[in-house]
């Protein structure tokens, strides 16, 4: 059976490849960004507790975390969009 890491390794390998020049560049400059401005180290990690926050629903209206919190566990998911 295949194991998580190895799943993503494959993925990084075949979105690797479909990557242009130009766009692999960009990505290692927006890495090395990163790493310059520590960001990677201040960032939350696993079993870190988020801070508060607000962010539109559907509708546009403002829904705290700390209400949902208030309803049971809470997942957050980033969605990069389509590149």
């Amino acid at each position: 059976m295949t194991t998580l890491q190895e799943r993503l390794d494959e993925i990084k390998t075949e979105s690797a490849d479909k990557l242009t020049p130009e766009a692999k560049a960009a990505v290692k400059e927006g890495m090395n960004e990163l790493k310059e401005r520590q960001l990677t180290e201040r960032a939350l990690k696993a079993g870190d507790t988020a801070p508060g926050f607000t962010l539109p629903n559907a509708q546009g209206s403002g829904i705290r975390s700390q209400t949902l919190l208030a309803q049971g566990p809470l997942v957050i998911s980033f969605f990069r969009g389509k590149w």
